[in-house]
């Protein structure tokens, strides 16, 4: 298994925040299945910070792409990258 940090910026557009309750469910299966190590947004809510435990960058992809603010294009992906954590 690898680590994966997924820092996302959203923009303005209300249909985000329309699909946040559908999103955070997604979140929270992810959670339960041992998936998602953390995730929540920056506190001034432009953007957030995920922490994904997958095999690879391709499961995190497809995690992100079955996000139900994937489908409303609700955020841009400004880093994706592989974490080794020491502690």
């Amino acid at each position: 298994m690898a680590r994966y940090v997924v820092h996302l910026a959203f923009d303005g557009d209300p249909r985000r925040l329309a699909a946040r309750p559908a999103h955070r469910d997604h979140l929270r299966r992810l959670k339960e299945e041992g998936r998602l190590v953390t995730a929540g947004p920056w506190a001034d809510d432009s953007g957030a910070l995920h922490v994904y435990e997958v095999a690879d960058e391709a499961e995190v992809r497809e995690i992100l792409r079955r996000d139900p603010y994937t489908e409303v294009n609700g955020y841009e992906i400004v880093l994706l990258k592989e974490w080794i954590t020491i502690m």
